[in-house]
């Protein structure tokens, strides 16, 4: 049994679409296909886990759960604590480590407010 040829009726509907608005159509499917995952990973994470991914990123784990706790006392988990030290690392132009080590002895949450707003939560 053979799927039949219906691929130019399929497509109708974005065959007189330019490239530029062929692009802004997937760009916002893609989106709409992938804000429920972000926004589960935003509301199903926790400390423990953001410390793990910190220790994945080569980080150790004294530097790690004061990364957590401090990404967790702002508000900021659901951005995900990995994020934070690689955002730092970018704009530092540093080793995700040491960026670690920086926000570990509480310096440097400047950057991460400027990113993401001020305190967030206490």
């Amino acid at each position: 049994m053979g799927r039949p040829d219906d691929y130019l009726e399929q497509r109708a509907h974005l065959a007189g679409l330019s490239d530029e608005h062929l692009e802004r159509r997937f760009w916002k499917l893609t989106e709409q296909i992938v804000e429920p995952l972000v926004e589960l990973a935003r509301t199903h994470t926790s400390p423990s886990i953001e410390r793990s991914v910190l220790m994945r990123m080569g980080i150790d784990s004294p530097t790690a759960n004061a990364v957590a706790d401090a990404v967790s006392k702002r508000g900021l988990l659901g951005h995900g604590a990995g994020h934070v030290v690689w955002h730092c690392a970018r704009a530092w132009e540093t080793d995700v480590r040491i960026a670690a080590h920086r926000l570990a002895a509480g310096e440097g949450w400047e950057t991460v407010e400027e990113r993401w707003g001020g305190h967030h939560a206490a």
